[in-house]
């Protein structure tokens, strides 16, 4: 590893705004803690919360300025704590850098406790390792911990050509389920049948009912909510009379249905969360699929991208 520098590059915030307030600084790399991980970035994922964290949603409360966003993403190890003992300098990592006291990924290094960094799993590369972290925990957190997913069942994912979304469905394929994979525009729905999705519609213009019915004429079993609106509903309907729903909390309106188990869940980072992403990714030959790609000095677009119609995810190119 080339050595450490005193400063890095970071797109930083100095006050919450639109889009235009993000600037790439130069400011000091983070001081390691015993039990953190110094990560040199290759890649940082930009999550659709990100322009509300940038706007002035800051979960734990008052932020200090100057602000580094990025909740996710992927590099090299190039400094550890004097406690960690489960990764080494060298190491190709992906992590999970929410609401980072110390800083997010949007920068050249990010200092991220041990517990939230991973090994990067066989056959994905770094870009697509820096898109990953939080939403394939997320995904995977809904497909086996909240729904509990199994062989022969089948499911409705809504959402199923965002981050998140193209994950679920290669996970819950993986896991011997039939999937009906409720996408965004015939983009996303084109996508998310390449990925396995055994039916895949555009939520905006199909009937999602008549799709529920013909992949499962007594109802599904189980739905992932990753998104709200009329298509929700309609796939509230399609539920079989022990159906069940998982969705990650923030999404609004929450859904509701008589008679439904109903599970709302965060999608959380840890040393053992990140050793079953890692086995459901190799398990899966997992595809990370890049809406877009920016540079550092690009992250405003970045930003502006997020929330305009992508299927994938958008990455930050740090290095």
């Amino acid at each position: 590893m080339s050595p450490i520098p005193a400063s890095m590059r970071a797109a930083v915030i100095e006050k919450f705004g639109g889009p235009a307030v993000l600037k790439v600084a130069e400011i000091p790399v983070p001081a390691l803690d015993a039990n953190e991980v110094l990560i040199a970035l290759h890649t940082a994922g930009v999550g659709s919360w990100d322009p509300d964290m940038r706007s002035g949603w800051v979960p734990s409360g008052r932020p200090r300025f100057p602000l580094v966003l990025g909740s996710d993403g992927s590099g090299t190890v190039a400094a550890m704590g004097t406690r960690v003992r489960r990764l080494k300098v060298g190491d190709r990592v992906y992590a999970n850098t929410f609401d980072n006291p110390k800083g997010g990924s949007y920068a050249e290094y990010a200092a991220v406790p041990a517990d939230n960094v991973g090994v990067v799993p066989e056959g994905l590369d770094l870009k697509q390792a820096g898109a990953l972290p939080i939403s394939g925990l997320t995904a995977l957190q809904g497909i086996d911990g909240a729904l509990h997913l199994k062989k022969g069942e089948t499911i409705i994912i809504l959402g199923a050509s965002g981050a998140v979304g193209t994950v679920a469905v290669q996970f819950a394929k993986a896991r011997g389920a039939r999937v009906l994979a409720v996408a965004s525009g015939k983009d996303g729905a084109s996508l998310v049948r390449r990925l396995g999705a055994d039916l895949a519609i555009d939520g905006k213009t199909d009937d999602v009912v008549a799709a529920a019915h013909r992949l499962a004429p007594d109802g599904v079993d189980a739905l992932l909510a990753l998104a709200s609106g009329q298509a929700l509903e309609a796939c509230l309907e399609a539920l079989g009379r022990k159906g069940r729903v998982a969705y990650p909390n923030g999404v609004e309106p929450r859904p509701r249905k008589r008679g439904a188990k109903i599970t709302a869940y965060n999608g959380e980072g840890g040393a053992r969360e990140f050793t079953a992403l890692g086995r459901a990714v190799e398990q899966a030959h997992l595809k990370v699929p890049i809406g877009a790609t920016f540079s550092l000095d690009e992250v405003a677009e970045a930003h502006r991208k997020v929330t305009e119609h992508v299927v994938g995810k958008v990455v930050l190119r740090i290095r």
